[in-house]
């Protein structure tokens, strides 16, 4: 895949949902070849930031450009072969399995008369399922899936996809210890590979570790973004989430490891 340095750049993003302004004339980036982590607390909009990118949700957006080239006024097929979301819950269309649903990814880069053999739509949509470790349950129908199981199927399709842009919500959600690590391993990978990778976490530990970038969202607005060590400190946590928090680095790592206290913190200035 090609390295592309250019990224994401996303201007003066506003969403209202009833009487509630969500988003705020957000402006935000990503760069190419790197993971960026989207924090911030539960109601912050992280969910409607990436979907407003993806243009699978209307709002008030200025530009959404990726390399320099604009999304939301490209055709939907052609939006579809650059960019790839995988959002926390889906619904199964029934009597599909997994690997059926992984083999939709290609779709975007079928013309109305395909020539793609079978054999290699088949070798695809098994290095994806492969590479998601999603292939042991992969033949079963995908509505006997766990919650664990369906988000690597959902992350395989996303694969097969072949974006230059990948936007997660939540990529470890459902997920046990090690098939948390195993897909933000993956995401680095990814990113190793030329791809500009947007993903939305709740675990600020998971973001120290694996994001080369952080972008911090609260109260309709940016609230930080830079490196981990430059955005994840004891006063942007205390202000963002309203915890306490001791922030160490880790060993053989610059990179921060973040300890909580049980105390909150109390609130300021609202």
């Amino acid at each position: 895949m090609t390295d592309h340095r250019d990224g994401l750049d996303a201007r003066r993003i506003r969403f209202r949902r009833g009487d509630r302004l969500i988003l705020d004339g957000m402006h935000l980036t990503a760069p190419g070849g790197a993971v960026t982590a989207l924090l911030g607390p539960n109601g912050s909009g992280k969910s409607t930031l990436l979907r407003l990118i993806a243009g699978t949700l209307r709002g008030e957006v200025e530009s959404v450009r990726l390399h320099g080239d604009p999304l939301l006024t490209m055709m939907r097929r052609e939006r579809a072969q650059r960019v790839a979301l995988v959002e926390q819950e889906w619904s199964a269309a029934e009597g599909m399995t997994g690997r059926d649903i992984v083999a939709l990814g290609l779709l975007p880069h079928r013309g109305w008369l395909s020539f793609e053999s079978e054999a290699t739509d088949a070798a695809a949509t098994e290095t994806a399922l492969r590479r998601a470790g999603a292939l042991a349950f992969a033949d079963r129908d995908a509505a006997t899936l766990s919650g664990g199981e369906r988000q690597r199927v959902n992350l395989a399709r996303a694969l097969a996809q072949r974006p230059a842009l990948l936007l997660c919500d939540e990529p470890t959600n459902h997920l046990d210890i090690r098939a948390q690590l195993d897909a933000l391993t993956l995401l680095r990978s990814l990113a190793g590979d030329g791809m500009t990778v947007f993903a939305a976490l709740h675990d600020l530990n998971h973001a120290a570790a694996f994001a080369d970038r952080i972008v911090v969202v609260a109260n309709g607005h940016v609230q930080a973004a830079g490196s981990p060590q430059e955005v994840l400190t004891r006063e942007l946590i205390a202000r963002v989430w309203n915890v306490d928090a001791v922030v160490l680095s880790r060993p053989d790592s610059d990179r921060p490891l973040i300890v909580f206290d049980e105390a909150p913190v109390p609130v300021l200035g609202r």
